[in-house]
C-alpha cells in the first residue's frame, strides 16, 4: 500500500475528546473516525489489524472443533423476557419496535438464541458435544462510552457456545476454550492473565476474565506474590486478620458530636479502625437491608447483590433510613429488630467493638456479637485490600490494573432451566444441556494492545496484530535513482510475502513522514535516501529502538525478513 493512496487524516494535534492513549493514537493515525457517541468507523489501517486478530480467533475456534455460524441481531423482545435479563440488563439494552408494533431487541449477546438453536437441533445425546462460534457485532446502551473502543455501544465480538450432557463435559469445553484464549493472547503477541470473574448479568456459577494488564486500565486485579492466585476486585477472597480475643466488657455509651465516619470515630478516640463496626443501608426494591462489617473493610456491593440477587440493589438514601426510625451515621445492629441485618464475617474475628449507638451523637463502646446483637444472615462481604494474606497460600495480594479483553463463562443449566433446553439421554430421560458461553471484544483487543503498547510518540504495534509489518520511508523521491532503488525495494518485500506501507508522499516533509510512522507504529522501518544509497545502505530499525542498523542493500531483505520473525516469536532470536 502506498501513503498516497492510503485513506487516512494524521493529526497534529492531541483529540480533546481522547480520553486514553489507544484513543488519542487512533484518532490521530486516522485508524477510527467517530460517528456518534460510542460508534466508531474503522478505517482502513484499523481494519487490517482487526481482521488478523479475527483470523487468529478462527484459527484457534477450528483448532478445538468449533463450528462457525452467525445469528441475528435482531431478537424477538420475548426471549429476553422469558429468560429474565430483560430487567437485568436494564437500560443497557437496545430495544425498537417494528411496523407491526412488535418489540425487537438488538443483541448484546446470543445466550437466547444459541438456546432456542439447541432447542430446534438438539434431540439426544448424540447430537452432543458442541462448540458453536461467531464473530458478530452486538449493541449495548453503555450509560458513558469511553476511551475510544474501551467501552462503547457498537462493537464486533467473538461469542461462542458451549453444548455438553454433563459437568464432566462442561469442564472439558471450557479447559479446551481457556486454551484455545490463551494461544490467541499469545499469538496476538499479549500477555494476558486469566483471572476469576464475576459473572455479573451473563449469569452462571463460574467465570474468569482475562486480563491484559495495563496502567490505564478500568479494572482493578488482585493477585498472589506467592502462588498463581489472580481475581478481579468483585471476586477476590483473603484471609481477614484475626484481632486478639479480649474479655467481654459492659458497654458504655460516650459522646461523639458530628462523628459520622469511621476514620473520624477512630482519630478521635484513637483506636485502630478495625475495633470499629461499619453499618452501611441498602435498598433491595422496596427491602431496607443492614449491612455491618468491621471498620477497616469496605463492602463489595458485587457480593452482597449476588448472595441478596438484588438486581436493584442500591445505596439507601438518607431519608430511606429514617423512615425506618433510624439515625444515618449513627447506627448499628444492636436493639434493631424488623430489618434485614446482615454481617460479615469479619466481626466475628474481634472482641468490644465500637458501634453507632442507634442516637444522633453517640456510639457504644465495648460491643460484641451474640451477646449485643447478631445478625439475619452471615457472609463474606467485603472487599480485598492490597497487603492481605491470600487464601490460598501464606502470599501477600497486590493489586494492578488492566483491561479486560475475554471473559469465558460455565453457564451449567441456567438458561436450560429457564427456556426448557433439553435432550434425551442415555435412559431415555429428558435432562438439561450444560452451557457454556465465552467472548472477546475485537476492537476493544486491539485498543488494548495499544494501551500496552506505545511511548510518547505513537503506536508500538505487536508484529502479529500490525496494519502492515514495514513502513518503507522514501526520501529525495525526485532523484529517479533514488525512486527506482525505493521502488525495486517495494516490489521485492510485497513479492516475499511481506506486507509494506510504502510512504511515497513527495508533498509533506521529512519530519512529517517520521512522524507519521512512530504514530502509527508499524513495527519495522526501513528507509531509503539518496544518503543512504550512496553508501550502499537502508537504514532497517524496530519503531521501538533510536538507532537504525545500516544494512546493505544486497542483504536488507534477508535482514527485514529476520527481524520480522524475531518480532513474531520474541523467544526464538
Amino acid at each position: 500500500m502506498r501513503f498516497s493512496n492510503l485513506i487516512t487524516n494524521t493529526l497534529r494535534t492531541e483529540p480533546s475528546e481522547a480520553e486514553s492513549s489507544s484513543h488519542k493514537f487512533m484518532l490521530k493515525s486516522g485508524m477510527i473516525t467517530q460517528i456518534a457517541s460510542g460508534v466508531y468507523a474503522y478505517m482502513p489501517l484499523a481494519w487490517r489489524s482487526l481482521r488478523k486478530i479475527e483470523t487468529i480467533i478462527r484459527d484457534e475456534m477450528d483448532s478445538i472443533g468449533s463450528q462457525e455460524i452467525r445469528l441475528p441481531v435482531l431478537q424477538p423482545i420475548e426471549y429476553w423476557e422469558e429468560s429474565g435479563r430483560r430487567a437485568s440488563f436494564g437500560d443497557n439494552l437496545f430495544t425498537l419496535m417494528d411496523r407491526r408494533k412488535r418489540s425487537l431487541v438488538m443483541a448484546p449477546t446470543h445466550e437466547e438464541i444459541i438456546s432456542f438453536i439447541a432447542k430446534t437441533y438438539v434431540r439426544s445425546y448424540r447430537d452432543l458435544p458442541q462448540i458453536l462460534y461467531q464473530i458478530q457485532t452486538k449493541f449495548r446502551d453503555e450509560p458513558r462510552p469511553r476511551a475510544g473502543l474501551i467501552r462503547v455501544r457498537e462493537f464486533d465480538m467473538k461469542d461462542a457456545y458451549s453444548l455438553d450432557v454433563d459437568e464432566a463435559g462442561l469442564d472439558v469445553s471450557y479447559k479446551s476454550m481457556e486454551t484455545a484464549y490463551r494461544n490467541i493472547y499469545r499469538r496476538c503477541g499479549l500477555p494476558v492473565i486469566m483471572i476469576e470473574a464475576d459473572s455479573g448479568a451473563i449469569g452462571g456459577k463460574e467465570s474468569n476474565e482475562f486480563i491484559l494488564p495495563a496502567a490505564s486500565g478500568e479494572d482493578t486485579v488482585i493477585i498472589c506474590s506467592g502462588c498463581e492466585y489472580s481475581a478481579n476486585l468483585e471476586k477476590a477472597v483473603a484471609v481477614k486478620s484475626d484481632l486478639k480475643t479480649e474479655e467481654q466488657l459492659a458497654v458504655e455509651e460516650i459522646n461523639t458530636p458530628n462523628v459520622t465516619s469511621i476514620r473520624a470515630l477512630a482519630e478521635l478516640l484513637q483506636v485502630d479502625e478495625a475495633h470499629t463496626l461499619k453499618t452501611v443501608f441498602y435498598m433491595d426494591g422496596d427491602q431496607l437491608l443492614m449491612v455491618t462489617i468491621r471498620g477497616d473493610f469496605d463492602v463489595n456491593e458485587t457480593k452482597l447483590k449476588n448472595y441478596t440477587k438484588g438486581h436493584e440493589l442500591r445505596i439507601a438514601s438518607k431519608n430511606d433510613i429514617l423512615n425506618l426510625g433510624l439515625v444515618p451515621g449513627f447506627a448499628s445492629p444492636v436493639g434493631i429488630t424488623g430489618v434485614r441485618s446482615i454481617g460479615d464475617d469479619s466481626v466475628l474475628l474481634g472482641s468490644n467493638f465500637i458501634s453507632g449507638a442507634n442516637q444522633s451523637d453517640k456510639h457504644l463502646k465495648n460491643v460484641n456479637y451474640g451477646r449485643d446483637f447478631a445478625f439475619d444472615e452471615i457472609g463474606d462481604f467485603a472487599q480485598v485490600k492490597p497487603g492481605q494474606q491470600c487464601s490460598k497460600c501464606a502470599g501477600i495480594l497486590e493489586s494492578i490494573k488492566g483491561i479486560e479483553v475475554g471473559h469465558i463463562f460455565k453457564l451449567g443449566t441456567v438458561f436450560s432451566d429457564m427456556l426448557d433446553v433439553f435432550y434425551v439421554n442415555r435412559e431415555g430421560e429428558q435432562s438439561p444441556i450444560l452451557m457454556g458461553c465465552y467472548g472477546i471484544g475485537i476492537g476493544r483487543l486491539l485498543a488494548a494492545a495499544i494501551e500496552q503498547n506505545h511511548d510518547e510518540r505513537g503506536i508500538v504495534f505487536p508484529m502479529p496484530i500490525a496494519p502492515y509489518q514495514v513502513n518503507l520511508i522514501g526520501l529525495n523521491l525526485q532523484d529517479p535513482l533514488v525512486l527506482q532503488e525505493v521502488e525495486t525495494f517495494y516490489d521485492s518485500l510485497w513479492n516475499n510475502g511481506i506486507e509494506c506501507l510504502y510512504d511515497d508522499r513527495e508533498d509533506v516533509s521529512t519530519g512529517v513522514k517520521f512522524n507519521d510512522a512512530d504514530l502509527i507504529g508499524i513495527p519495522v522501518r526501513a528507509l531509503i535516501s539518496k544518503r543512504s544509497l550512496s553508501e550502499g545502505f537502508i537504514e532497517i530499525k524496530h519503531r521501538s529502538n533510536k538507532e537504525s542498523e545500516m544494512v546493505p542493500l544486497d542483504s536488507a531483505l534477508s535482514r527485514v525478513k529476520d527481524m520480522i520473525l524475531e518480532l513474531l516469536d520474541p523467544h526464538q532470536s
